[in-house]
């Protein structure tokens, strides 16, 4: 089973069950108000504009008055936050990527260079299954942002007991990567703000788009190789649906044998992987020898884009997580896009 990154979010996802909800609820009515935490950051809305309605899979959620400590959880909305200079005090960790009690080296550096203490880390070590709501509670966050989760209903709804949430518009880990940043802008009263960080990225991705012109309508499948399976990410998936910015096309074969029912991704079998056709593969392994191995495995052969070579391998927890999807802070990041963008170019070229 795969964890974050590739991993977290292609893992499938579980019901998870609050089992101590009413502890956690009677817990919440008598949490202390002060954490070690920094309050989240200077660049916080002057209060202009609240209360702010914001609708989401679950119902829709009043934020009452722009909020002064953030929470975070699943993933991008930490890095969106802090781009638009509002640091959340709690953070959900990234055990996959970085290891237990570390943090993400671009949140990091965003907080060292804005001289904010170091947010708290928020116990996740399933991906999002279960929820750490007695870390929630300890942390005293006026609002909790997870546009791009996989918060189930029943974890919605006890979180909501500790602060207002914003959930995903529509379904789990779906939302796309510039739709999340316009979302938590809007919930931290920064919408034209998030906007004018749109706009930049978009910006960037332009100038990329104008480097590499082979890029133009050439199509992909973005997958990764499991025992017997491969797992295939739909045209719902942020990883795939950003790599449209720079001329590229999800490959027509993916929605063709797309088995998801609206899912970000679907198992192959090995046995119908002849029909996965595209002008090139993006392969997502979690180490170079995996990686390596992807490019010579006699069963994949039969892809006719890995057997023409054409394969464009991202590898390492760090730098696949980076781009999967890129967030507001991993961009730019020099071992994030730009080593993935490099390695299309490379493949194109074979």
């Amino acid at each position: 089973m795969l964890n974050r990154g590739v991993p977290v979010r292609l893992r499938r996802p579980l019901i998870a069950v609050a089992g101590a909800a009413v502890t956690v609820i009677a817990l919440s009515a008598c949490a202390s108000g002060t954490t070690e935490a920094n309050e989240s950051g200077s660049a916080a809305a002057s209060g202009e504009g609240f209360p702010i309605t914001i609708e989401h899979a679950f119902g829709e959620t009043v934020i009452e008055a722009a909020p002064e400590r953030v929470a975070t959880w699943g993933w991008g909305s930490t890095e969106a936050a802090a781009a638009l200079g509002v640091y959340p005090v709690a953070i959900a960790e990234q055990v996959w990527t970085v290891g237990e009690g570390n943090y993400l080296p671009w949140v990091e550096e965003a907080y060292e260079a804005a001289d904010v203490e170091l947010p708290a880390l928020l116990s996740d070590p399933e991906g999002g299954a279960t929820v750490p709501y007695e870390e929630f509670i300890e942390a005293d966050p006026d609002v909790i942002l997870a546009p791009y989760s996989g918060l189930t209903e029943e974890q919605y709804e006890t979180l909501s007991e500790i602060a207002p949430v914003v959930a995903y518009p529509e379904a789990p880990w779906t939302t796309p990567w510039d739709e999340e940043i316009r979302i938590v802008a809007e919930a931290l009263g920064l919408a034209d703000e998030g906007e004018a960080l749109l706009q930049d990225i978009s910006d960037g991705l332009a100038e990329q788009a104008a480097a590499h012109p082979e890029f133009e309508g050439k199509t992909f499948a973005s997958v990764w190789d499991g025992d017997g399976v491969m797992s295939v990410y739909t045209e719902l998936d942020s990883r795939v649906e950003v790599l449209t910015e720079l001329g590229l096309v999800p490959a027509p074969s993916i929605a063709e044998l797309d088995s998801s029912d609206g899912g970000f991704y679907y198992d192959l079998s090995y046995e119908q992987l002849d029909r996965l056709e595209a002008d090139f593969i993006i392969s997502f392994s979690s180490d170079q020898e995996t990686a390596d191995a992807f490019l010579t495995k006699p069963e994949l052969q039969v892809i006719p884009a890995v057997a023409a070579g054409k394969v464009a391998s991202v590898y390492d927890p760090v730098t696949v997580s980076s781009v999967s999807p890129p967030t507001a802070l991993s961009f730019d990041w020099d071992r994030g896009m730009p080593v993935l963008i490099d390695s299309i170019a490379a493949a194109l070229a074979e």
